[in-house]
């Protein structure tokens, strides 16, 4: 059941500051003193020590807040738990008592006290399935003036240089804000204020990622047969495409680019779970067929054997698909992609001990970082025209563009560690 966030603006207030010193930057004096700096919360939990965060940038979104119009901010979501903080930082800076989106296993799911907690934050939790009253929530706080955060990717993907798809959810709630706000003044404004932002390393982590690196070969059993950083990532990635494979009673040819071979193995599980529910989108739109297939769950729960099925193709698919075609792209790659690699790896396979729950949940970065945040131009729906699926094309598109700004103007500048990308083919 959808409980409605009570926001404490003292709390909010409070937490603030401790997210910006704890949670953030850490504790100056402590941060680079030995062995305070091994302590997470006296280094900083997210190791975020500086952020770049121009003028221009936040006077862009702060323009879009407050009363007379709606707001809905759309920040990309590059890496859990960090993913908060930033947008922590952002939000106090522009419209305090925004409202957040958050998962209802954080929100509802760590008891009663922490719900309470959560919800005196304006926290809203996203119910699967059930998502009616907290869009409706949102459209009404939003019509107060105060903003409303949401992450139009949904789940995190690991990929700092690359917006993935986005969901409808801001934009329908922003229509909706727009027909109400319209029935009381004509020139009701509604804002869909996309925010990017990019994390590099202030310095040379290879020992650190090397180490992470390592536990997780470990961790899945994976002999260590290469000797570069970048190529040992690749050959755990081969070998767990190599078992799924074989898992799913296909044959592997470790001679094919990575890339190939996965998309091979991803269009024959589309068409098998697309021949279990009956859906016509099992080759054309996998998108679309993940979500008839959630469906297919929902309404098909009685039938046991068939439902460990799909959900198992599911889980699959898209697990495999969180490597998109853009790490094959670049004929280099970073140290902030490997980190990337290793940490999106550890959340999908390496599970079961206290260890990989508090990565999945709270992940260690390798070294300090710099946050480098921009405000793409906000995109007003009092004024446009199209569909839902053309604004959230547009918003993609200034989104990838702001993004790649940020990565273009590091790499001119020598901001970026890079090696050969073992998973470029030309």
């Amino acid at each position: 059941m959808f409980v409605p966030p009570r926001p404490n603006p003292a709390l909010i207030r409070v937490m603030t500051v401790f997210n910006r010193i704890v949670m953030l930057r850490g504790v100056p004096g402590f941060r680079d003193l030995l062995p305070f700096n091994r302590l997470a919360g006296l280094r900083g939990v997210a190791n975020v020590r500086h952020i770049h965060f121009p003028d221009a940038d936040r006077e862009r979104l702060k323009a879009c807040c407050g009363a007379g119009k709606a707001t809905f901010i759309t920040p990309n979501h590059p890496e859990f738990f960090t993913d908060w903080m930033i947008d922590k930082e952002v939000v106090s800076q522009v419209s305090p008592l925004a409202a957040s989106w958050a998962t209802h296993g954080v929100v509802n799911g760590l008891g009663r006290l922490m719900q309470k907690f959560w919800l005196a934050n304006n926290l809203i939790a996203q119910i699967p399935g059930n998502s009616q009253a907290a869009k409706e929530h949102s459209v009404s706080w939003a019509l107060q003036g105060h903003g409303v955060l949401l992450h139009p990717e949904g789940s995190v993907g690991w990929h700092g240089n690359v917006v993935a798809p986005l969901l409808p959810g801001a934009v329908e709630m922003g229509f909706e804000a727009l027909k109400r706000g319209r029935g009381t003044a004509a020139d009701f404004k509604v804002w869909v204020a996309p925010v990017v932002w990019k994390l590099a390393f202030t310095g040379n982590v290879e020992p650190a990622l090397a180490k992470e690196c390592t536990y997780v070969e470990r961790r899945l059993g994976i002999d260590r047969s290469a000797e570069t950083l970048p190529e040992r990532v690749h050959h755990i990635y081969s070998t767990l495409l190599s078992r799924d494979v074989a898992d799913w009673g296909m044959v592997s040819d470790r001679r094919l680019p990575y890339d190939v071979l996965q998309k091979a193995l991803l269009i024959e599980l589309r068409h098998r779970l697309g021949e279990i529910i009956s859906a016509d989108t099992a080759i054309s739109d996998i998108i679309e067929l993940l979500r008839l297939s959630r469906r297919w769950l929902r309404e098909n729960a009685g039938d046991a054997e068939r439902s460990i099925k799909v959900r198992a193709l599911t889980e699959t698919i898209q697990r495999l698909q969180r490597l998109g075609p853009w790490a094959s792209v670049s004929p280099t790659v970073t140290q902030e992609e490997i980190a990337e690699h290793l940490k999106r790896i550890r959340n999908d396979y390496c599970k079961g001990r206290l260890r990989d729950t508090l990565n999945r949940f709270i992940p260690q970065p390798a070294g300090p970082r710099r946050a480098h945040i921009r405000v793409p131009e906000p995109l007003g729906l009092h004024t446009f025209e199209g569909s839902v699926d053309e604004a959230l094309d547009e918003l993609r598109s200034r989104m990838q563009e702001a993004i790649s700004g940020i990565v273009a103007g590091l790499d001119a500048s020598g901001g970026f560690i890079s090696y050969p990308n073992p998973f470029y083919h030309r």
